[in-house]
């Protein structure tokens, strides 16, 4: 149970986002909680929000895939087996 005091201009306030949102005074209470809890979080990393770093990304690429023309050769043979309908130089 959660009993509070509000000024008057606060209560105002507080009842034009309910009547705006048309929620109860407990839900948003509960929504501005959740929110506040979840903004103190630390925040995941782009890896983890991705799920994670990919398993067996590399294991069948040849050893000199770091190349750039390789790299390069190798993005291009595989878009053209991906895509044949596509003429790619």
């Amino acid at each position: 149970m959660l009993n509070i005091q509000l000024d008057p201009e606060t209560e105002a306030r507080l009842v034009e986002i309910l009547a705006k949102e048309k929620t109860t005074s407990d839900e948003l209470i509960k929504r501005l909680v959740q929110e506040r809890w979840l903004s103190l979080q630390p925040r995941k990393t782009i890896v983890e929000r991705r799920g994670g770093h990919p398993e067996h990304l590399l294991e069948d690429a040849p050893p000199d895939l770091s190349e750039r023309a390789n790299r390069k050769k190798a993005i291009a043979d595989y878009l053209k087996k991906k895509h044949p309908q596509y003429d790619l130089p």
